[in-house]
């Protein structure tokens, strides 16, 4: 009896496998339609991952400055990304992908009419992806700002920089216009200069616009460090940050193509173990013996950004020459900024500023096909000058314009006695911590003690 009906239900399966219709052939699924439901998610994972570096941003700048602004450092990265996208939805993305001409584009705003696609990409997940990569630009700018800075005015900034500053530079190269029109196209892959040196100069002009924290510069206008108050934060936030990358720099292939995402993975990794190791190194040698926690996370954040440019285009030993380089540059930058009476608070300027602008020129050396390294002629490295001249020169000019405005009208700058008893309870009504916490007035190094605040005598700025 058994046996029997063992029989009859292997037959009943095998009619069932004879007569049913493939899956494939049923729902007419072809191959190539399979690949775009996969580059789609990929795509789409990957913004997800962007997005998620709004966290690293915020937790490594709460983390470098004081308790008693670390509210405010989460508002102005909470805005960057739900007031950006607003910004970016209803013009950016227009200006940066919609057809135009050569320099920016003018159809597709509010997603109408007009709104880019790229290849099999459904046209909402590009727009989420780039959505990620403006907002990034935009938050870079918070911590060189940090713990000055009236909100409304900065509010504002987050607005202009995702709707117009960004979406130009993109348009010029990603968006078709004439850094891609070029013989010799430029090549900014994911982004260190596209992304990275706009949020940079900005910052650095909003820097400049509001001089320096109360505090920071002496009387002989020697640099005083202002200590931050959370190193675990910088650390967790560090690596909040390289996992994004993976959705920043693999994400940037827009298709689950295996071989290339993975080369990609690998030359960031490497850049990024390469910046924070010499960081680390260069700072054992400059504080005769204690390794600085900060500046290797920060040489590890420089790693990537310098590679973020050429990841798809470098060898692996190019990779770890980039972010060994990119390593050594920050903190070669962030005494630069110091002696030059600049105050940025998380060294954004440096990581993505500099590097982002190294990162990129060095593409024209390490690039395997035209790098002048790999037996190419001058022509790769020409382009890269041209687009990273031209795109300080946009954002330099646009973002000192438009914080010079803010300046005169609405002001910039808190006053000194906000600054000194921190954004949080004044711009925003409520702690960051409870009070219990804080010793936020003994925060300056001064040789080797740590004294008040308001027994230094400073570059202390009144409201504007």
């Amino acid at each position: 009896m058994l046996k029997r009906r063992l029989v009859v239900g292997a037959a009943a399966c095998s009619a069932v496998l004879f007569t049913a219709t493939p899956a494939f052939a049923a729902d007419n699924l072809t191959t190539e339609m399979v690949k775009g439901d996969l580059d789609n998610a990929f795509v789409l994972l990957c913004a997800v991952l962007v997005i998620f570096m709004q966290a690293g941003f915020a937790l490594v700048e709460a983390g470098l400055t004081r308790a008693k602004s670390v509210a405010n450092i989460m508002m102005k990265n909470l805005m960057d990304f739900m007031a950006g996208t607003l910004a970016f939805f209803a013009v950016g993305y227009a200006l940066a992908f919609g057809v135009g001409n050569n320099f920016v584009g003018w159809k597709g705003f509010f997603l109408g009419d007009g709104a880019a696609t790229y290849g099999d990409l459904n046209p909402m997940v590009f727009f989420v992806f780039q959505l990620a990569f403006a907002a990034t630009a935009a938050t870079i700018v918070s911590g060189a700002m940090a713990e000055r800075t009236k909100f409304k005015s900065y509010f504002v900034y987050s607005l202009v920089i995702t709707a117009f500053i960004y979406p130009v530079v993109i348009h010029w190269l990603w968006g078709g216009g004439w850094l891609a029109q070029r013989s010799t196209p430029m090549i900014d892959f994911a982004g260190s200069t596209m992304v990275h040196a706009t949020g940079g100069i900005a910052a650095l002009m909003g820097a400049i616009a509001l001089g320096p924290r109360i505090g920071k510069f002496g009387a002989d206008g020697k640099p005083r460090t202002i200590h931050g108050h959370s190193i675990p934060f910088v650390v967790l936030g560090t690596f909040v940050l390289l996992v994004g990358w993976y959705g920043f720099n693999p994400g940037s292939q827009l298709a689950a193509d295996g071989n290339a995402i993975g080369i990609i993975a690998v030359t960031t990794t490497l850049a990024a173990a390469a910046g924070s190791v010499i960081a680390m190194m260069i700072s054992w040698i400059q504080t005769r013996g204690k390794p600085d926690v900060g500046m290797a996370a920060n040489g590890a954040l420089a790693g990537l950004v310098g590679i973020t440019a050429g990841c798809a285009a470098v060898s692996t030993i190019g990779a770890l020459l980039i972010g060994a380089i990119c390593g050594a540059a920050v903190i070669g930058s962030i005494a630069l900024l110091e002696r030059l009476r600049i105050d940025d608070p998380v060294s954004a300027v440096s990581v993505h500023g500099t590097c982002g602008i190294l990162g990129t020129l060095l593409v024209g050396f390490f690039a395997t096909e035209g790098g002048l390294f790999y037996g190419g002629n001058a022509d790769q490295l020409v382009t890269q000058v041209i687009g990273v001249a031209a795109v300080v020169a946009w954002v330099a000019i646009t973002a000192g314009i438009l914080f010079a405005v803010l300046k005169a009208t609405i002001g910039l700058r808190v006053t000194a006695e906000e600054e000194h008893m921190g954004l949080d309870l004044l711009e925003h009504g409520a702690r960051g911590y409870n009070p219990e916490i804080y010793t936020a007035d003994f925060v300056i190094e001064a040789g080797d003690e740590m004294v008040p605040i308001s027994t230094l005598a400073g570059a202390a700025t009144t409201s504007t």
